[in-house]
């Protein structure tokens, strides 16, 4: 695959985008209106398994969790290639919000989603540079330490 596409792009990083993680409950992967595509909140699974489960900051060290959150971006790409058929035709990333399950002391929570942020200007260079939120929240899904949604804007 050529390095100019963002699967090419990827695929240098040594990432394959994953099939569409199934719903965990009554929603959708990713959901199409307009020219703009949102995420559901997707969690770091591989395989449909969650590797490390807890709090960041307690069971969880920041640096898995960085690299949760990448694990996180890769399947938000995942759920937009299922609505758009093409990852190329991101025009850009608009907003990321991620989610951290933060003991009651952890404070970083931004370190944690730049996992994700710097995925998407790997993968998408320009057009993953975008507005972003990053919330320490009690408790997630599954115990999942991170989670990540993402907006785009796409090309007909």
């Amino acid at each position: 695959m050529a390095g100019g596409t963002v699967e090419g792009r990827l695929a240098g990083l040594g990432l394959t985008l994953p099939g569409v993680a199934a719903p965990l409950a009554s929603y959708v992967p990713a959901l199409r209106t307009g020219p703009y595509v949102y995420t559901s909140g997707q969690l770091p699974l591989v395989e449909g398994k969650l590797a490390v489960t807890g709090k960041v900051g307690a069971e969880v060290t920041p640096e898995e969790a960085k690299d949760l959150a990448r694990v996180c971006a890769l399947n938000a790409l995942a759920a937009v290639k299922s609505v758009v058929g093409d990852l190329d035709r991101i025009v850009r990333v608009v907003k990321v919000v991620g989610f951290v399950a933060s003991a009651p002391d952890f404070t970083g929570q931004p370190g944690v989603i730049n996992g994700a942020s710097e995925l998407l200007g790997e993968a998408l260079g320009d057009a993953g540079v975008h507005a972003r939120s990053a919330v320490g929240v009690a408790v997630l899904p599954l115990d999942a330490p991170v989670e990540v949604e993402i907006q785009v804007e796409v090309a007909d």
